[in-house]
């Protein structure tokens, strides 16, 4: 009796100490998971306004080529609204909004004062919603009219993931981690590696920067005052300084003109692999694309991307990263239904489910009387008087009878039953 008490007592030893290790266990996996951060994203996906607004990425493409036509430089234009927008809060067209008096908007930050082409957004936001209201987003917008434009430009085709929400926010300030035109390669990549972009990504998608060009003021210390020595870059050939001089005034002269050049000193409005090439005869622009092929992490993917064939390839990887960074969800975003302002709070933006019909009452059977709900009974008045105490249950022990195994111990107040085991 004993043994089997001991051995029992040893058992739920043992089971309790399993109990408690597995507890104590789930409740650091539950503090673990509280301390991680997480972060609601939404998903995209190629064609997904096949549905909802089918005609969408035509109408996009009918006025990108619309524009082109008339203004080639607009790819340049879209590739730097699509980079600039992506990399501050994600791909969201919070680069679209305007300010407010009580904001200052990313496109009033310093890198933004140069881009253009927010009128074509707009137009092509007005067709859409006279097609489909409230469908689709300016963030989707931005994405499928830089491809079309790339493509138009002579660049590659290549399949867009769309349903993205366009942001609710849109700070100057945030434009900050944008890489400055006089970035060296550990500035650029460190920008880039904080958004979850690798050097090949920033080779890749400075290659852009075949098509376009830029203000004087972005490069002109190069040519007067490179990094307070009162001479040029001697990284820059030579000839291209003596040319460029002749185009961009000296800042200390006081000129208020800010003329443009050419990023790709070979083919300006044609996406090709000509910048990489320009780069290894030292015609960079910009200080941030000639570092490319001064430093030895990025100088051999320089000379990779020459072939027109491994650059677009690439391309379409990098460009495709980059228009999923922090994409936005229902929760944290909106179908904007003017691109330049974020919709009022009260707004409720249209749904594509379908909703079921009203229930209609049905009439009558013909000659069947209606029927008529009967109200609940009342309940009975209180009554006043003094109160009667209701009788009690009869007294019934609070255990049946003994069975066979079980013995009765008596204690001061109350009565216990034990099994016993009758064969010791």
């Amino acid at each position: 009796m004993m043994g089997r008490s001991s051995k029992n007592t040893n058992r739920s030893t043992r089971t309790g100490g399993r109990c408690a290790a597995t507890l104590s266990l789930l409740l650091s996996v539950v503090t673990c998971l509280a301390q991680m951060p997480w972060h609601v994203e939404g998903t995209t996906t190629v064609g997904f306004y096949a549905t909802s607004c089918p005609n969408a990425e035509t109408i996009i493409q009918q006025e990108v080529q619309s524009r082109f036509n008339s203004d080639p430089t607009i790819s340049a234009g879209l590739l730097r609204m699509f980079f600039h927008d992506c990399f501050v809060q994600g791909c969201d067209a919070s680069i679209l909004i305007d300010p407010t008096p009580g904001n200052t908007p990313e496109k009033q930050s310093g890198p933004n004062l140069t881009l253009r082409g927010f009128d074509l957004i707009d137009a092509i936001k007005s067709k859409l919603e006279a097609e489909c209201p409230g469908i689709v987003s300016c963030a989707d917008i931005i994405a499928v009219a830089t491809r079309d434009a790339v493509a138009l430009a002579g660049g590659p085709s290549y399949q867009v993931k769309t349903g993205r929400f366009d942001g609710r926010r849109s700070k100057s300030s945030d434009a900050n981690i944008l890489p400055s035109p006089d970035s060296d390669v550990d500035q650029a990549s460190s920008a880039f590696a904080s958004q979850g972009l690798s050097l090949n990504d920033l080779v890749v998608l400075l290659g852009a920067h075949t098509t376009g060009f830029a203000h004087c003021g972005f490069f002109s210390d190069r040519l007067y005052n490179f990094q307070g020595t009162g001479q040029p870059d001697p990284t820059m050939n030579p000839p291209l300084v003596s040319r460029l001089k002749g185009i961009c005034p000296n800042p200390a002269s006081g000129s208020s003109t800010d003329p443009t050049v050419s990023l790709d000193q070979g083919t300006r409005d044609t996406f090709d692999s000509s910048y990489y090439s320009q780069l290894q005869k030292h015609n960079g622009i910009l200080r941030i694309d000639q570092v490319l092929q001064d430093d030895p992490r990025t100088s051999p993917l320089v000379s990779r991307f020459t072939d027109a064939g491994a650059f677009f390839t690439s391309f379409i990887s990098s460009i495709t990263t980059l228009g999923d960074l922090n994409v936005k969800s229902a929760q944290t975003g909106e179908v904007r239904l003017d691109c330049r302002r974020i919709n009022p709070i009260t707004h409720t933006p249209p749904t594509t489910r379908p909703t079921s019909p009203p229930i209609t009452p049905q009439p009558p059977v013909s000659g069947v009387p209606p029927v008529t709900p009967r109200k609940p009974p009342s309940p009975p008045p209180l009554r006043k008087g003094p109160r009667i105490p209701l009788p009690l249950p009869p007294f019934r022990p609070h255990f049946p009878p003994m069975r066979r195994g079980e013995r009765r111990h008596h204690r001061p107040h109350h009565t216990i039953r034990i099994p016993f085991d009758p064969f010791p």
